[in-house]
């Protein structure tokens, strides 16, 4: 019974002494089984420096995350200083400044750290959202693979240093700045244009969407003159001595976009005006490093980060329906809502599990990345490296749009103050959550990408096949159904016919998808369950 008062007694400080207590990893018994499961030799050193690392996480680096995301602290630039010298100095929080030194100081990808170490680390970091932290780790992880693969001149190899391992105690930070206004994830049409002068490489020309603006490094594609090939190039943002003189390395930030999402985060436009740059690579095979290597970083990074903000809004929904009463009962007891975050529980973990599932067969493939298909190798292992890159963009499309819609149910757990941005960091999430979706390569894009590997390697490996490959021990009715249909989808030989059988082709191909990997995330849930 409710009756008359002047003075409501009701607060929330239950659920928020719960919510401003809650240890990322120290409460997640379920992630301490996946990494159990998957990081069995190193699992008790992985558990050690997580729980050292986790306060940080989620209680210092949490509120830092939770303020620099308020609209009055977002980067602005400022192109002069105050003798008219162009610095185009990126202001930004000292908050965020702060956090990043602490986060990149954890040398995620130094020697000393394991791959699992780091992926670890990854995922607790990118429970707080985008932040400033999420792209720029996965943008150095993508510049040093290639650096690794590819640094072979005095430049090349220091900056592979400052990445990994640091120079006086600073870790350089990496950007990748591909998309032109003419193409986006069109990368072949690029016109920006890479100029041989003497020794030197320069770059001329504008790049449309550059994340990460305040990195020390960018990876950046590039034609050099008079070619239609597509180069990588490596740029310091500033050359030696003048990052403190604020003088840039031959380019301007034109402006800061004004995006939904990410807003933590600077994504401009830039014209380079002779930057000087150093060739990573054969100059020739830029599209294909850019896409089997530095994208690949990226992409599993979608798929990593969609497991962390489910893992975080899912927890933070069951928490608050444990809390809150509406029409005399506690909320969770109502069926139609308990199904729901029941639901909601299930998509977060089969997520995390298949995340770390994929990265498992990712670290198996012999001699690492390489760029394009390869076709110099054995057919089973030409069939591991096709599973893993296709899998690698199934779960970025899959992932991403699971994550939008299980941010967004969350949300309606909190009712109306699920949508209250001082309330709640769901819908900052729910914003970063969106970008994903269309980062490193929107889901129409990956879909066409993925119907024509599969044509392109029809002649040694049936579609049917690549189904039992990655569903080992799923239902055998199951298996055999995905299979026969993907057979039939990818026997269409274009998806670029204007008709309705192709419109139609491409409606199934893309629900197709959500369910096949639904059956792999299903799959890797069922491994760490032991079931």
């Amino acid at each position: 019974m409710s009756f008359p008062t002047r003075n409501n007694p009701y607060s929330f400080d239950e659920f928020l002494a719960w919510r401003k207590n809650v240890d990322y990893y120290r409460d997640d018994a379920f992630f301490q089984k996946v990494l159990r499961h998957f990081c069995a030799e190193e699992w008790e050193e992985i558990d050690r420096d997580l729980r050292r690392m986790s306060p940080k996480v989620s209680y210092r680096w949490r509120d830092f995350a939770e303020k620099i995301s308020w609209p009055e602290h977002r980067p602005y630039m400022k192109h002069y200083d105050g003798h008219n010298h162009r610095i185009d100095r990126i202001v930004r929080p000292l908050e965020t400044e702060i956090m990043e030194k602490e986060i990149f100081s954890e040398a995620f990808f130094s020697e000393r750290t394991s791959p699992w170490l780091r992926l670890a680390k990854m995922y607790l970091v990118y429970q707080n959202g985008e932040a400033c932290i999420a792209c720029p780790i996965t943008c150095t992880e993508g510049l040093v693979a290639l650096l690794e693969k590819y640094a072979d001149t005095p430049e090349t190899r220091r900056i592979l240093k400052h990445c990994k391992e640091g120079i006086d105690g600073d870790f350089a930070i990496g950007a990748q700045y591909l998309s032109e206004i003419q193409g986006g994830s069109d990368v072949p049409s690029n016109v920006l244009e890479a100029v041989s002068e003497g020794e030197q490489w320069r770059l001329y020309g504008t790049k449309f969407f550059c994340s990460a603006t305040h990195a020390d490094y960018a990876v950046v594609t590039a034609k050099p003159a008079g070619s239609e090939d597509v180069a990588l190039f490596v740029v310091p943002s500033w050359l030696e001595g003048n990052k403190e003189k604020e003088i840039r390395n031959g380019y301007t930030i034109d402006r800061i976009k004004w995006k939904m999402g990410t807003s933590e985060l600077t994504t401009a436009e830039l014209t380079f005006n002779g930057a000087v740059a150093y060739p990573v690579g054969p100059l020739n095979r830029g599209v294909a490093n850019v896409v089997g290597i530095v994208l690949t970083y990226s992409r599993l990074t979608v798929g990593l980060s969609a497991a962390a903000f489910m893992a975080r809004a899912v927890r933070e929904a069951r928490a608050y329906a444990g809390f809150r009463d509406a029409f005399g009962l506690r909320i969770d007891k109502f069926p139609m809502l308990e199904g729901q975050l029941r639901n909601m529980e299930l998509f977060s973990r089969r997520t995390v599990a298949a995340a770390f599932k994929l990265y498992r067969d990712f670290l198996a493939l012999p001699g690492g990345l390489k760029g394009g298909l390869a076709t110099d190798e054995g057919e089973e292992t030409r069939k591991k490296r096709f599973d893993v890159r296709e899998l690698i963009m199934l779960q970025k499309i899959t992932a991403s749009w699971d994550c939008t819609d299980v941010i967004r149910q969350a949300m309606s757990v909190f009712g109306g103050h699920g949508i209250m941005e001082d309330f709640s960091s769901l819908p900052r999430l729910f914003r970063d959550s969106a970008i994903n979706e269309l980062w490193e390569g929107p889901r129409n894009v990956l879909l066409t990408q993925m119907h024509r590997d599969f044509q392109r390697v029809s002649s040694w490996y049936r579609p049917s096949e690549f189904v039992r490959h990655i569903l080992t021990g799923a239902d055998g009715d199951l298996v055999s159904k995905l299979g026969a249909e993907m057979d039939e989808i990818i026997a269409c030989p274009s998806l670029f016919v204007m008709d309705d059988k192709t419109m139609e082709v491409c409606r199934r191909w893309d629900m197709f998808c959500h369910e096949l990997f639904h059956a792999y995330q299903d799959a890797a849930l069922r491994e760490v369950e032991g079931g």
